[in-house]
């Protein structure tokens, strides 16, 4: 794996969509009230752990590293234009994220809605880092 062929400005602004994707996604008037009711939750319960900023932070990390990711498949793979980018994103998100993570979910005993509320955020923000990392090349 040759890391000087990475384009670290395509990473970063992967990385923001996909940061801002995931907050609209699980915010207040999109998806958040279904997923937190579909998780078994109340909506006075309190999300995540007593220390958010770790969750923000290790969300981030997460994120990032699917952006370096898709950089490396990106190069790898030699796609260029978007067109191609999403498509690469989007066999990702289906093929790895959506499939890897159905087990977790269906064994949690969380359902097909938690899970389909979780993967399609990771879906789109692949296919929009592919757009984005697929356009830079």
């Amino acid at each position: 794996m040759d890391f000087s062929t990475v384009n670290w400005l395509g990473v970063l602004i992967a990385f923001l969509a996909g940061f801002v994707a995931s907050f609209i996604w699980f915010g207040p008037k999109t998806f958040y009230p279904m997923w937190w009711k579909a998780m078994g939750k109340t909506p006075g319960e309190q999300p995540g752990s007593s220390n958010m900023g770790v969750v923000f932070g290790l969300t981030a990390a997460a994120i990032f590293a699917s952006a370096l990711v898709m950089e490396l498949l990106i190069d790898a793979t030699h796609t260029t234009g978007a067109g191609a980018g999403a498509t690469l994103g989007l066999i990702v998100g289906i093929g790895i994220a959506a499939a890897a993570s159905l087990g977790h979910r269906l064994f949690a005993a969380q359902g097909l809605k938690v899970w389909a509320i979780e993967v399609g955020s990771d879906v789109l923000n692949l296919v929009l880092m592919g757009v984005i990392l697929g356009a830079m090349h």
